[in-house]
């Protein structure tokens, strides 16, 4: 095909709505990218007018410039922002912009789910700054602990504006991570086996992972607080048989996996950049991806160093503190390898080598202080001190800022297709790096000299002024840096000279694209024989051009990319991908009105939003699949390849099966707390009958074993496909059915005592599971009889009894676990 024309035949599939209606339509991962990573970047923005807020409040003592209440809320929002609204979004964005692209896909997996996710979060950090400007934002600190968040001391909104909006906002981040770590796996150029996938790739994949897993037991707390400001169910009054530390545990069994998930893309972008700029390959690939694999993992097992003060028993306080210190190992692991790859090199000392070297000062020092607070007897002493709060920024502003503006001026030539306009940009770096460190390395000394944390104000005899008020001038001169950051980046994208293709002479597959890139990133799709393309072949960019690629023509008007095989990368389906669509909008409106509703207290409104998102998410489904047979595609070069509705391992069954994962953390970290109150909380249970009961459970068992034989019946013989989803159904039904009439006839009222409360707490999870995999059961029977779900197109099967089973699974856990507890205690 020529050229030119295959360009307009994609333009025309790829392009989105024009005006207006595409503003609520896109579904372009480009699109969404950057205005994941512009709006991340005001929030930024807004965060660090509250830092030099802060800052004016202590840079004298006992300053009349804002007073506690004012000062809590600052300060709150300061944190909130900077880690949800800021570093998580900011690594979505790039990770949504970059992945198909470095990967040789034409999009993402989901692109209906990206843009949920961006009108999610952008609602949600919406409600949060509206609160700020209308004096009711959060006060009790980012980590939002009881009893200060209860009802009790924050009797107002403030604490429910943070556990709904952030709430709001995790949603948007559980969607980037299933649509990455699917993605990653699924949507690769041919041939692109593991071993092959750009390194970033491999970064990208541990961080989502470890969003799938880790963010679970923080919506899970803010769920069970929000309920009991809400509802007066006391999981965290030890009057009543909770435990404050239970919201501890939950809060950092996501909160140290945090630092890691927003230091590791920062890291992928230097393992990506450094062997560019040093003009050589990156040292022990391999071993950077082990170290990787292994930080992640490790990143799970230390959440109790920060609670080493909260009377931790001492063996535990031993292990905690032992591998705290171990994952330094496979952080050092990178460090080392990217200093081996750069005196390997012949290094270019461009802009952004200036951040990748600021970065090894600033990250380095956080790093050494993060070992001194991994030691109990030091942490003991510098706990909830300013010392901390210097540890902390030079971890997360070292291993995150620092390398994430040194690859926005990486990849902002392949963004807007310009290069820089003046040399502003090396004035940036030296007025941030000169800025940063003399607000933050005085405050280690501040710290020791005994400042506490999240105080407004302090005597002056203290002897702590003179470093406040270094720290505070630092502040200053780091607010212009960024300011003169922005600047550039503003005159780059607007008035910068056009720049050749892959003007840094890079390896990747994204600089064999045209930039800035098309709606559709490669006319035809590459075939890589290893993990640098461009090394192999410079001119595979012109060839892709030309149609010389896999999918290189437009049949009817389809979107389409390549899905490989997991490991090998062997071409396996095509994905017939979504257009531009307004229900990702409408769905992230009718959630929001949820939230709404329970933050104006509003609770009776509350299920209609939720019978609303159901609905919704009928209709979203509803718009997938296909009704004809298209048989075998040609996809170019010999390759013939059925198309995504006729395989079973779909990006559908899979995203369900990921999504179930966290699930399935979100209900083991519920039990875990069901445990946990049994052994720390007093009379627990309460005084009362609380005897095993057998009945119920065993109809729940009946009912989810009925639910698991339906989800088979039409695997093995597809005309009795309909009769078994609705036996899956009428299952299911039959399980909520039992738990609902054990619960009422077995556990008190839940505002009695934290016992009754996590009971039905665990029967409202376990009666939503089945409910999900009930409807899901009928909406196959219905697809079913309309056509879609044929034994040519078995795929929806496949992916129902996904919910089906694990909304039979948890019936059947939650109903014995409540039916011998009794008993047992």
């Amino acid at each position: 095909m020529n050229p030119i024309r295959l360009h307009r035949d994609l333009t025309r599939v790829w392009q989105g709505d024009a005006g207006w209606q595409g503003i609520f339509s896109n579904v372009s991962h480009t699109d969404l990218g950057k205005r994941f990573i512009i709006a991340a970047a005001v929030f930024f923005g807004i965060g660090g007018v509250l830092a030099m807020l802060i800052r004016a409040q202590l840079a004298t003592p006992e300053s009349a410039f804002a007073g506690p209440e004012v000062y809590g809320q600052i300060f709150t929002m300061h944190g909130s922002i900077m880690m949800f609204l800021f570093a998580i979004p900011m690594l979505e964005g790039l990770a949504i912009y970059l992945l198909p692209k470095i990967l040789g896909a034409r999009d993402l997996a989901y692109p209906r789910l990206t843009a949920l996710g961006w009108w999610c979060y952008l609602f949600g950090g919406s409600i949060m700054i509206l609160a700020l400007l209308g004096g009711v934002a959060p006060d009790a600190g980012w980590f939002l602990y009881p009893p200060l968040s209860g009802k009790e001391f924050t009797s107002g909104v403030n604490s429910d504006v943070w556990l709904l909006g952030i709430t709001f906002v995790e949603i948007s981040a559980m969607c980037a991570a299933i649509e990455i770590v699917v993605t990653i796996l699924k949507f690769r150029a041919a041939n692109m086996g593991l071993t092959r996938m750009p390194i970033m790739a491999w970064y990208l994949l541990a961080t989502a992972g470890m969003m799938i897993f880790g963010f679970p037991p923080l919506i899970l707390g803010s769920i069970l607080l929000e309920v009991e400001r809400a509802f007066g169910w006391p999981f965290f009054q030890p009057e009543l048989g909770g435990s404050p530390l239970l919201w501890q545990h939950l809060f950092w069994l996501f909160g140290h996996p945090e630092v890691y998930i927003i230091f590791l893309p920062a890291a992928g972008a230097l393992s990506t950049i450094i062997p560019v700029m040093a003009r050589t390959p990156l040292m022990a690939y391999g071993g950077i991806v082990a170290a990787v694999m292994a930080l992640a993992f490790l990143s799970f097992g230390l959440w109790v160093h920060h609670m080493f003060t909260t009377g931790i028993p001492h063996m535990a306080l031993g292990f905690f503190s032992a591998a705290s210190v171990l994952v330094a190992i496979p952080t050092a692991v990178q460090i080392f390898a990217w200093i081996g790859t750069i005196w390997a090199g012949r290094p270019k000392f461009t802009l952004p080598m200036y951040y990748v070297l600021g970065f090894f000062v600033v990250f380095v020092l956080g790093g050494l202080t993060g070992v001194m607070l991994a030691i109990v007897p030091f942490d003991q002493q510098a706990h909830d001190t300013a010392f901390v709060t210097a540890h902390l920024h030079y971890v997360l502003v070292g291993g995150f800022v620092f390398p994430m503006l040194g690859a926005a001026y990486y990849w902002m030539p392949h963004a807007t297709g310009r290069t820089r306009v003046m040399r502003v940009g090396v004035a940036a770096f030296w007025l941030i790096f000169i800025g940063f460190n003399l607000t933050f390395l005085h405050m280690h000394l501040t710290g020791l000299l005994g400042m506490p944390r999240r105080v407004y104000t302090y005597p002056a005899e203290a002897g702590w002024t003179w470093l406040n008020l270094v720290s505070s001038v630092g502040s200053f001169m780091q607010a212009f840096g960024f300011g003169l950051f922005a600047i550039d980046m503003a005159l780059q994208s607007r008035i910068g000279q056009r720049t050749r293709r892959d003007p840094w002479e890079a390896e990747t597959l994204e600089w064999a694209m045209p930039t800035p890139p098309t709606q559709y990133n490669f006319a035809s799709l590459p075939t890589v024989d290893s993990r640098e393309p461009l090394t192999r072949d410079r001119k595979i960019g012109a060839k892709l051009a030309a149609g010389a690629g896999l999918l290189g023509r437009v049949v009817d008007g389809r979107r389409e990319t390549l899905a490989v095989d997991m490991v090998t990368g062997k071409p396996e389906h095509v994905a017939i991908l979504p257009g531009p669509s307004r229900l990702p909008v409408y769905t992230a409106m009718v959630i929001g009105g949820f939230f709404l509703s329970m933050l104006l207290s509003v609770y009776w409104l509350a299920p209609v939003f939720i019978i609303g998102t159901a609905i919704m998410v009928w209709r979203w489904a509803a718009t997938t699949g296909t009704a004809s047979d298209s048989g075998p595609i040609d996809a170019g070069n010999g390759v013939t390849l059925p198309t995504n509705f006729a395989v079973g391992g779909s990006v559908g069954y899979w995203g369900s099966v990921l999504a179930s994962a966290a699930n399935g953390t979100l209900f083991a970290s519920l039990i875990f707390g069901y445990f946990f109150l049994w052994v720390v909380a007093p009379n627990w249970p309460p005084p009362g009958d609380y005897g095993s009961y057998f009945l119920e459970p065993a109809v729940v068992t009946i009912g989810a074993l009925i639910a698991l034989a339906g989800a088979r019946m039409g695997s093995r013989d597809f005309a009795r496909a309909r009769l078994g989803a609705m036996a899956g159904a009428g299952g299911l039904a039959l399980a909520v059915a039992a738990l609902v009439i054990g619960s009422l006839r077995h556990l008190p009222g839940p505002t009695e005592h934290a016992f009754a409360a996590v009971g039905w707490t665990l029967t409202g999870y376990a009666i939503f599971s089945a409910t999900v995999g009930l409807l899901v059961q009928l909406f196959v029977s219905r697809r079913i009889a309309s056509g879609h779900a044929t034994a040519v197109r078995p795929y929806e099967l496949r992916i129902a009894a996904v919910w089906n089973d694990y909304g039979a699974g948890v019936a059947i856990i939650v109903a014995w676990l409540l039916a011998l507890s009794g008993g047992a205690l």
